[in-house]
């Protein structure tokens, strides 16, 4: 059984057991984390109706609050004598998938 979860403007699928990287959440690491949002979850490769979505949602569990590898952006005009260098480096969360209950 797999779900799909809308959290941090984006749309995530996620299974039981699942290890995943969010955007920011401000909760600590350990606590545990319900997502109401599901938009859809599929059980035996059927779909489960709007009406069966009901109550359902997603237990997660904070592994971890990190930054992700730094990106070299470079900006250039040539015959300008424009050159910049920026690095970026987002911030993620973490989650562990416990448990789908639909």
């Amino acid at each position: 059984m797999h779900a799909i979860i809308q959290t941090g403007g984006k749309q995530y699928r996620v299974a039981a057991g699942d290890v995943i990287r969010v955007e920011k959440l401000p909760f600590d690491v350990g606590s545990t984390l319900e997502f109401p949002n599901v938009l859809a979850i599929f059980k035996d490769g059927e779909m489960l109706t709007e009406s069966q979505l009901g109550a359902a949602k997603v237990i997660a569990t904070i592994t971890g609050n990190n930054r992700a590898k730094k990106i070299t952006v470079f900006k250039f005009a040539r015959n300008k004598q424009y050159r910049r260098t920026i690095g970026h480096r987002q911030h993620y969360t973490e989650l562990k998938v416990n448990e789908i209950v639909a």
